[in-house]
Order: structure tokens, then sequence, then C-alpha cells
């Protein structure tokens, strides 16, 4: 049995999410503060799901660094491999609150710095699933070293995730873009993306089998298309797609992670060699739970609870 549940690997943020529903950052007048970044969402949930998880990131030494040192270790990830910097400061990122996905403004300057070091063989050797993101292969030297770590991984029989969370403005081209994506396909790795993720990485709308068959012609088995308010639709390469609707919520209050949320459950559930459609129920239902709550998922409940 491996020790290691997910490892994840990638951005690691202070999101301020602006106070005023439904109004993008120029009309925002003020923000709350939240530990943010795709990857340390998801090990953040999945610890709170009982799994075992570590994450390997880079902070400034400065008080944001601090707060998600507290943050993470006070649910339980593993900060072993949280790397501090004395020359760079915390990245930020200012985000509207919104019920479709959030308008956002980065400033980046530790969490890119994410260096081989980080990440041992030992480490690699151990876990189940490597996880990471669009993001954070977005920015060398964070994208030299988790390229090179995920053939490690991939070699030594790590299963490989991957939120393609694309946004042009991270990327410095579309070009460049496809290429690193490309080079993480060949790992064969569980793929979540979003109909916005996928407007933005090939400009235009594409049909939902062709989304799929550009991955799958990549050499990658399972494609999870997120729908917002209309669902998921997975795709296994020589099997039917699933398709299965999202849970309806009077009010949704943030949508900010609620991604992040879905693939925590579905990662969850895949750790526990659950079927498919019980991975998709699962992740499906976390998300619902986020989307009922600003920031982060609610700590004054047992969310495994709320799931199984």
């Amino acid at each position: 049995m491996k020790k290691i549940d997910i490892l994840c690997v990638g951005e690691v943020l202070v999101d301020f999410i602006g106070h005023q529903e439904s109004v993008m950052i120029n009309e925002t007048r003020d923000y709350h503060r939240y530990l943010g970044g795709s990857p340390t969402n998801v090990a953040m949930n999945a610890t709170r799901l009982g799994l075992n998880t570590i994450m390997v990131a880079t902070v400034g030494k400065d008080g944001f660094g601090t707060y998600i040192a507290e943050r993470l270790s006070e649910v339980g990830v593993n900060t072993d491999h949280l790397s501090v910097l004395d020359d760079k400061s915390t990245s930020v990122i200012f985000v509207s609150r919104s019920e479709g996905t959030p308008d956002f403004i980065p400033y980046r300057s530790a969490d890119c710095c994410i260096y081989e070091e980080q990440i041992t063989k030992d480490i690699l050797a151990n876990t189940s699933i490597f996880h990471t993101t669009c993001f954070a292969l977005s920015k060398n030297p964070a994208q030299k070293t988790i390229l090179k770590k995920a053939q490690e991984a991939y070699d030594l029989g790590c299963k490989l995730s991957i939120d393609l969370n694309y946004a042009r403005k991270l990327w410095k081209s579309q070009k460049k873009a496809f290429k690193v994506i490309d080079a993480y396909c060949q790992f064969n790795p569980l793929i979540k993306i979003s109909e916005d993720d996928m407007l933005r990485l090939f400009e235009k709308e594409l049909p939902h089998e062709e989304i799929f068959k550009f991955f799958h012609d990549k050499g990658v088995d399972t494609v999870c298309l997120t729908l917002g308010s209309k669902g998921v639709k997975l795709s296994q390469k020589g099997h039917e797609i699933i398709q299965m609707p999202a849970i309806k919520i009077d009010k949704v209050m943030d949508s900010t992670g609620a991604g992040d949320a879905f693939w925590s459950g579905f990662l969850f559930a895949f750790i526990k060699e659950k079927s498919t459609q019980k991975c998709l129920d699962i992740a499906l239902k976390l998300a619902a739970l986020k989307l009922q709550n600003v920031g982060r998922l609610p700590d004054n409940i047992n969310i495994l609870s709320k799931l199984l």
C-alpha cells in the first residue's frame, strides 16, 4: 500500500474574493481573504475526507506565507515540502464573486518557484496520485520541474491527474500551452476540464465529442468535462459517454473552488476504487456543498458524512 494518497504540486495563493455578488472586479468595492490555489484546495479537501496528502508549493517569507502554512497545518495537510523564499512575495489573486466562472487578476511571484529538490524519488514511489494544474505549468521553473517529476511518477507506477484550468493571461502564448499540455498528456493523466477552460484554450466552442477525441488521441483514457449548472460528462476511451446532472441548489453563494471540490471528490472516490458513476456522484455532491459556501468548504461540518 502506498502511504501518500495524493501529492498536490502547484500553486498556493491568497485569494481575495469580492464581497459584492455578481459584479466584475472593476465594480467590486471590497474583498475577503481566503486560502486558494487549485491544487491547494484539492489537498485541503482531500485531507478533510481522510486522505493522506502532501502539498508541494512555494510561498514568500511574509505574512501571507505564514497564514498559508498555518492554515494548511490546521487542516492536516503535510507541509514539509512547502518552500519559503526570502526574495519572493507570496502570490495573490483578486477574484470576482460570481455564479459562473469568476473574473480574476493574478499577482504572481513565489508560486512558480517549484524546484526538483522539493519532490524526491522516495515520495513519488510512495504516492498513488500525482496531481497538478495548467496554472502551475504556465511558468518556469515550476513548469520544467513538474514535467520532469510527472515523468518520474509515471515511470514509478503513479497515476497522474491534472486540472486543465487554462487562462490565456497566465501563458506566454497559446502555442506554448498546447505544447506543455501535450507533454503532460503523454502520461495518461485523469483530466478534469470545464467548458470555460476549453473555450479559452481552443478560442472557439467545440462539440463535446471533439474535445474528448482531442485528448483521447493524445493517449488520455479518462476525460471529465464539467458543465456548470448542466452537470458533467465523462468519456473513457472505448466506452460510452457518461452524463450526470448537477445537484440543484437554491442559491449559489460562490463558485470559486467549486471545480476543485468536484475533483477532490472524484479523486477521493477513485482512490477508494469506486465505480466511475460513484466517483461522479461523490464529486457532484462535494461541488454542490462548496457552491453553497463562500471561500472554502465549511469547517463546522463532517463533509464525509454528506457524501456517502
